[in-house]
């Protein structure tokens, strides 16, 4: 079944919400991957990355025990999961997403990101119609993260609501990947076969074990890998399908300032992305559209 053919369609030029989804990410990612998170997290008494990331990617959602985490990620092991048992005991979600917002903080500051008061403002007068008209059902991350109530700092006020659009179309994602028979453990071999998720990091922090031969075996029988785990043609264009049906999934989400707004968001929030690259924040290549719709009206 083509999942999006059971939802309303929007008139949106797919490859720029292809563009934006990309964009939006990649202002978000930093937070995984900067020396402040881990220095906020051991001062509410966590010094291990993996309890300290659940903690704080799962605050928005409460207190909630660590299987909500598991079934909300989606992608990870119950086993790494399971590490964040007994965080909230060490404080609320309310100290966790305080101080995800001061590691945030931070980090923006530290890198030099160069927006200026404007360029937030017209950032977030295009990104808070998207986030305020939303259909949060089935969105349990977007919804959660909806409802934190933005910190006073402009830069990190937008990106909470960054946040909140990549975990919506996270969450649309998850629904695509369901729909289409792939589970948490055959996406992740999905996408490390097809190049677009390092294996070692995979591996490193979805903790799959003896789960991943048989979720090969299962693609392998689908024709989406050949015999010795590489991705077939076939997985490639699977891989790209799903993608395709997300990008479907989300084209109504930015309906409200339409391809135009869509395009100069995109522009309007690069730097964050620019400015953590050039402090080779990444072990790896973030994942960008190959062109930027950045035409004459998203100058400046």
């Amino acid at each position: 079944m083509h999942l999006t053919s059971t939802f309303a369609r929007a008139d949106m030029d797919l490859n720029a919400v292809r563009e934006v989804s990309l964009t939006i990410n990649a202002t978000h990612l930093f937070v995984y991957f900067i020396p402040e998170a881990p220095e906020e997290a051991a001062k509410l008494g966590v010094t291990e990355y993996g309890p300290a990331y659940f903690a704080f990617r799962s605050a928005p959602m409460g207190a909630v025990p660590w299987q909500v985490t598991l079934a909300a990620f989606y992608n990870f092991s119950p086993r790494s999961v399971r590490a964040m048992a007994g965080v909230w005991d060490t404080a609320t979600p309310e100290e966790w997403q305080a101080a995800r917002f001061a590691a945030v903080g931070r980090a923006l500051h530290r890198v030099g990101v160069n927006l200026t008061a404007d360029q937030i403002a017209e950032a977030r007068s295009l990104i808070d119609p998207v986030v305020g008209s939303a259909d949060y059902a089935g969105k349990t991350m977007a919804a959660a993260n909806a409802s934190v109530p933005l910190p006073a700092d402009p830069l990190v006020a937008l990106w909470q609501q960054i946040t909140v659009l990549r975990e919506w179309r996270g969450d649309a994602h998850v629904t695509v990947l369901a729909a289409n028979g792939l589970g948490p453990c055959d996406c992740n071999v999905l996408q490390t076969a097809t190049g677009h998720f390092p294996e070692a990091i995979a591996r490193a922090t979805r903790l799959w074990d003896d789960e991943v031969a048989a979720a090969t075996t299962r693609l392998v029988a689908r024709g989406w890998l050949n015999a010795h785990g590489t991705a077939a043609d076939a997985g490639f264009a699977a891989r790209e399908r799903i993608e395709v049906e997300t990008d479907e999934h989300c084209a109504a989400l930015w309906t409200p300032i339409g391809d135009a707004g869509v395009r100069r968001l995109t522009s309007l929030i690069m730097p964050i992305h620019d400015a953590f690259t050039a402090a080779r924040t990444y072990p790896f290549r973030v994942e960008m559209a190959d062109t930027r719709s950045a035409g004459p009206e998203a100058a400046g």
